[in-house]
């Protein structure tokens, strides 16, 4: 056994999407070899309703698979093959975008105003590129958790873990995507494929990952008695963990715990050429998904 070491410890940085949504990044928009075969991930997570409620209207998408998991709130989605739903608590959505559809993403909040939920991008190899699009809709129910005797809790999206596997199958990287939480205290350790490239991401109390530095909160803007002043909150650290090459990932919860997302893919190991939501092994490709989109040629008939 090996244990991976951590290549790099980084905090998602605040962004806007869509028609004016607040949210945090972790990765995307640089080197797709990093985290080959994983291009994007971002974390949207807001208490004020005018912070989201805009939402992401229509906007295409080729050449890649998006993973939407929400966890407070309603994701309401709508495409231009007529297809339309609700992502409610606990919901995942796998949508292989393939050879190209128009989408939109409304989020709601729950009665409280909140709204949190993760949208993941995995890349398509070329051979997959052009494939009919399709939908893995997931209801909280459907998906499989198995708690351990120490109160280690892992929700499996994907993949198989602790004997138990992800509703979500037919995914090109076959991925293993992992919903965790080690109660306080507690250090565990998990397996990972050695062959995939692997990160961790922690939305929810503080760990220290081995070989890693002790994720040290976000530095937010707070009132306190009457006064802006900034300090460190546990509650969401929003750390990216980039692991290196090894069979175990070892982790060493805090004094309230931690959650986090244990996510891991085959590198496709192809070149990538991107604009936006559509990614292309090729400028030439890309040109051409940019002419169907503005000809009217780009969603495809289904056969």
């Amino acid at each position: 056994m090996s244990l991976r070491p951590t290549l790099e410890t980084r905090r998602a940085v605040p962004t806007m999407e869509g028609a004016g949504v607040k949210l945090h990044r972790a990765f995307g928009f640089q080197d797709p070899s990093e985290l080959d075969p994983f291009l994007l991930f971002d974390d949207f997570r807001n208490e004020r309703p005018e912070d989201y409620e805009q939402g992401f209207p229509w906007h295409p998408h080729r050449g890649i698979e998006t993973i939407t998991y929400v966890l407070e709130g309603t994701v309401e989605h709508a495409d231009s093959l007529g297809n339309k739903g609700d992502l409610n608590a606990g919901d995942v959505q796998w949508m292989t975008a393939g050879s190209g559809i128009l989408h939109q993403e409304m989020p709601r909040g729950n009665a409280k105003g909140q709204m949190h939920g993760f949208q993941l991008w995995g890349n398509l190899p070329s051979a997959q590129k052009m494939t009919a699009p399709r939908y893995q809709d997931m209801k909280a129910s459907d998906i499989p958790v198995v708690t351990d005797d120490d109160g280690t809790r892992v929700k499996i999206i994907t993949g198989e873990f602790w004997g138990k596997r992800g509703p979500v199958d037919g995914i090109a990287a076959d991925p293993q995507y992992l919903d965790v939480f080690v109660p306080a205290g507690v250090k565990k350790t998990f397996k990972i494929d050695t062959y995939r490239r692997a990160f961790a991401y922690v939305f929810q109390g503080a760990g220290a990952f081995a070989d890693a530095s002790a994720p040290s909160g976000v530095l937010l803007e707070k009132e306190v008695g009457g006064e802006e002043v900034n300090i460190r909150d546990m509650s969401g650290d929003r750390t990216l963990i980039r692991f290196g090459t090894g069979d175990e990932v070892t982790v060493q919860a805090g004094e309230e715990g931690v959650r986090f997302l244990l996510i891991s893919g085959a590198p496709i190991e192809e070149p990538v050429a991107w604009h936006g939501p559509i990614v292309m092994n090729t400028r030439a490709e890309l040109q051409q998904a940019m002419r169907d989109l503005n000809n009217g040629t780009f969603i495809r008939p289904a056969h």
